[in-house]
């Protein structure tokens, strides 16, 4: 049974993501830090008939990152799709001028070198098989700077950058890496959360460019 591992799993969009790719066969290893809500929304999803477990894990730390991605390849399968979408801290949507180089470093770690742990985790097996995907899910900052958001607005673009490498890199391996970009909070935009879902199962069956913009950039703040 294929596997998406979704890192930032929470009752919203994760949850979505989860009832999409379950629809299609997919097993769930949901991941994010408190696994007493891991287990309650696994445990949601099994109601619904679809497989699912909570792995505890600390984007910020690489080691329990690629952790909770092997345990979740044991129990479940091999990892088929991951999606990045951990959500930021609200520490990380700080003006410029009250930016620390402390706070950009852990911005960044969650954001970029999150991401390149994952990745790292999950793709020799996509590529042994010869399919597999990739999704990043970012706001606006992730191509347009903000100063009142100087975390995300240091850290998503170093994030984009390492996808679209990934994207250019593994073009015609079966592989797709492929990023949404969502400008702002997306109970106020025109997607329910399911059309959300849809455009990310969208992603991972299709080649595409590598960036999707969910909205135009002016329709959208985060």
């Amino acid at each position: 049974m294929p596997t998406i591992a979704i890192i930032g799993a929470g009752p919203g969009l994760g949850a979505a993501v989860a009832r999409r790719f379950g629809r299609e066969g997919f097993s769930v290893a949901l991941i994010s830090r408190d696994q007493a809500k891991l287990d309650a929304l696994a445990a949601d999803l099994a109601e619904g008939g679809i497989t699912a477990r909570g792995y505890a894990a600390d984007v910020r730390d690489g080691a329990s990152v690629e952790a909770a991605l092997a345990d979740a390849a044991a129990e479940l399968g091999p990892v088929t799709v991951l999606q990045y979408s951990p959500l930021p801290s609200r520490t990380y949507l700080e003006p410029v001028l009250d930016l620390t180089p402390e706070l950009a470093l852990e911005a960044l770690r969650f954001s970029a070198l999150g991401l390149i742990h994952a990745a790292r985790a999950v793709l020799p097996a996509m590529r042994a098989a010869g399919e597999g995907s990739v999704v990043l899910i970012n706001g606006g900052t992730s191509v347009q700077a903000r100063h009142g958001f100087a975390g995300t607005s240091v850290a998503f673009p170093a994030e984009s950058a390492y996808g679209e490498m990934l994207h250019d890199a593994l073009a015609g391996s079966g592989v797709r890496v492929a990023q949404l970009v969502i400008p702002g909070s997306i109970p106020k935009l025109r997607y329910t959360l399911d059309e959300v879902a849809d455009r990310i199962w969208g992603l991972h069956r299709e080649d595409g460019d590598f960036r999707t913009m969910l909205i135009p950039l002016d329709e959208g703040r985060e």
